[in-house]
C-alpha cells in the first residue's frame, strides 16, 4: 500500500527540523575545532570557516604539554567518580521514600516542602564558602563534591520516575517476603536504568564543567580541576624569553587557545554520552506488570 503525500511531506519536514536542529549543535563544535587548528592571522582575519586554515596544532601542544593539565585533568576525573557516586547515593535514597503514598509515609508532605525549598532557595556562596572553611574542607577534593551532595532537581525527576513504576510490583516483592531495601536494589532499580543515566549524566556533566567551585575553594593553582586551570590559563607571549618557542606561540593567539580549551574539555563526554544515550530510549518499563 502506497503511503499518503500528506504523510511523506509530514515526515520530510520533520526529518528537515531534526536535521536544522542537529547542525545547529554541530556547527558551531566544528567551527571551534578549524579554529583551535588554525593559523594566528587566519583566525584574527575570521577566515576560519568548517575548515583549518594554516592548519597547526601549537595550541594543543602548549596546552596538552604542560604538567599542570594533566594533574588537573586527574583532579577532575576524581571530582566526577567520587561526585557523581556520592549523588547517585543520596538522589535514590532520598527519592525512593518520597515516591511513596502519604499513608506508607506520613512525613513525606514536610519532607517534599522541604525539598521544594532548598530547590528553590539557597544560602549563598559566602556562608557555603565560611562552611566550607570551617570544617577546613579548602583545597581537598571534598569541598568541590560535598557542598551538592543532594542534587534537588535529581531527586525531583527520580521521585516523578519511581510514582510510574507499577504499585503491582511493589505488593509482589513484600508479598514474599522483600524488605524496603530489597524492593528498592532488587525490583526499582533493574527498571529505572533511564531514569539513573539521566540524572547520573546530569551530575557527570554538572562536575565536569563547573569550574567556579574550584576557584573559590582552592586557593593553590595545583589543586585546580581543569576547567578552572583552563578558565585561568592564557597567552601571554612578554613571559617568553626562549626564541624558539616565541616563534612558535606566535603562531597562536587566544582565540585559537580558547577553542581548543573547549575541544579538549568537550572530548570526555562526547566519549561517556553514547554509552549511556541507549538508556534514553529504552521503554521506561519493560515487561512489568501494567495498572
Amino acid at each position: 500500500m502506497k503511503a499518503k503525500p500528506g504523510k511523506i511531506i509530514s515526515q520530510i519536514v520533520i526529518w528537515l527540523v531534526v536535521l536544522l536542529f542537529a547542525l545547529s549543535c554541530l556547527l558551531p563544535l566544528l567551527n571551534m575545532v578549524a579554529i583551535s587548528l588554525s593559523g594566528s592571522d587566519a583566525v584574527a582575519a575570521n577566515k576560519v570557516g568548517l575548515w583549518p586554515v594554516d592548519f597547526t596544532v601549537t595550541t594543543y601542544n602548549k596546552l596538552l604539554g604542560d604538567s599542570q593539565f594533566w594533574h588537573s585533568f586527574w583532579i577532575s576525573v576524581k571530582r566526577v567518580v567520587i561526585g557523581t557516586l556520592i549523588n547517585m547515593f543520596f538522589t535514590i535514597s532520598m527519592a525512593y521514600p518520597l515516591s511513596k503514598s502519604k499513608k506508607r509515609f506520613r512525613a513525606r508532605e514536610i519532607y517534599m516542602k522541604i525539598v521544594i525549598f532548598a530547590m528553590l532557595f539557597n544560602g549563598g556562596v559566602i556562608p557555603l564558602f565560611m562552611v566550607v572553611s570551617k570544617l577546613h574542607l579548602n583545597n581537598t577534593i571534598w569541598s568541590l563534591v560535598l557542598p551538592g551532595a543532594v542534587p534537588v532537581f535529581n531527586v525531583i525527576l527520580l521521585i516523578n520516575f519511581f510514582k510510574g513504576v507499577p504499585e503491582s510490583l511493589d505488593e509482589a516483592a513484600r508479598i514474599d517476603g522483600a524488605g524496603p531495601l530489597t524492593v528498592l536494589l532488587k525490583v526499582y532499580l533493574p527498571i529505572s536504568l533511564p531514569a539513573l543515566a539521566t540524572v547520573g549524566l546530569f551530575a557527570i556533566v554538572n562536575h565536569w564543567n563547573d569550574y567556579f567551585s574550584g576557584l573559590i575553594y582552592m586557593s593553590k593553582a595545583s589543586m585546580y580541576p581543569l576547567q578552572t586551570y583552563i578558565q585561568q590559563l592564557t597567552v601571554d607571549l612578554t613571559q617568553i624569553t626562549d626564541a624558539d618557542q616565541l616563534k612558535q606561540l606566535s603562531a597562536l593567539n587566544n582565540r585559537s587557545f580558547n577553542a581548543a580549551k573547549i575541544v579538549v574539555s568537550t572530548i570526555p563526554l562526547l566519549i561517556i554520552y553514547p554509552f549511556l544515550q541507549k538508556y534514553f530510549v529504552t521503554g521506561m518499563v519493560i515487561g512489568a506488570v501494567k495498572e
